[in-house]
């Protein structure tokens, strides 16, 4: 998991190097093209066992986590590394908010304890951007968002799971990734994108110098998404996504490298507090 959090975390800062000329769009759909051939070959080598019977679901997976995607990459490209990570790792308290709406759980006090903690932690990074602009705070809403769809794609992945290969959950993720992107890119070729530049844009031909990292992007991705697996299926859940929070504190590291300002005490605050909401959240469901 460990391993898992340091790859995410690079996946991102790449993200980050090549949004400064390459737009998020495009950057989804490179993400997605490796991981789909791995996918297949992994296929290939042993076919999906799945019974199905939910089709839909299956279909608001790949579109809804494609969805959590473009707002993510665009976030990084717009606001600090670490600041668009944290918001995406606050995805466990929205998670357990959504489970007593549509799943009826009754959480313990505990879990209700670690959301204050959390939504605390969110407005300590939220808040001051009012003082700073309306841009700014635009840019970090889609990190919030980023955060709800996100926690809604791994509760539709709790509907499908026993219905389908967990490979096939995984591939209408990606093939929703590079679909829904090249859509995306098209229409930017036609109408101009307005304030929906996080979704609709032109096709920017990388620099002789990107593809490296564009590698660097998507097999980096690829081999966090094996070693998070990897971690789930060894270890206890609980401890697996506690250790998964790593992934915020490679990212303030990352994120000073390439440039965004160290995190004040507030913004360090906040990241600390939706942490500690996290690990708090993940044992709960141990217990």
């Amino acid at each position: 998991m460990l391993l898992a959090a340091f790859c995410f975390s690079v996946s991102g800062s790449s993200t980050k190097v090549l949004g400064n000329h390459i737009n998020s769009v495009e950057l989804v759909l490179f993400r997605n093209i490796i991981g789909v051939i791995f996918v297949f070959s992994s296929i290939f080598k042993k076919p999906l066992n799945s019974t199905g019977g939910k089709p839909n679901v299956l279909v608001f997976r790949g579109v809804i986590g494609t969805l959590a995607l473009y707002t993510f990459f665009y976030a990084i490209t717009k606001i600090g590394l670490a600041e668009a990570i944290t918001y995406q790792q606050s995805y466990p308290i929205f998670l357990a908010i959504m489970g007593v709406i549509f799943l009826k759980e009754i959480p313990g006090k505990l879990v209700w304890l670690a959301i204050i903690i959390g939504f605390l932690g969110i407005c300590l990074i939220f808040l001051p951007q009012f003082s700073i602009g309306l841009l700014t705070l635009k840019f970090h809403a889609f990190g919030i968002s980023n955060a709800i769809m996100t926690a809604m794609a791994y509760m539709s992945i709790k509907q499908l799971a026993g219905y389908y290969d967990s490979r096939t959950i995984v591939l209408s993720f990606m093939l929703s990734g590079i679909f829904l992107p090249l859509i995306s890119l098209l229409l930017g070729h036609f109408i101009e994108p307005g304030g929906f530049e996080f979704i609709i844009a032109k096709f920017d031909v990388p620099r002789s110098g990107d593809w490296l990292w564009i590698m660097v992007l998507a097999v980096s991705a690829l081999f966090g998404q094996i070693a998070l697996t990897k971690a789930f299926t060894l270890g206890d859940s609980g401890e697996v996504s506690a250790i998964g929070y790593f992934n915020i504190l490679f990212s303030v590291w990352f994120g000073v490298l390439l440039g965004d300002a160290t995190p004040g005490l507030t913004g360090f605050l906040g990241m600390v507090l939706i942490i500690l909401s996290g690990v708090l959240i993940s044992f709960s469901k141990k217990s």
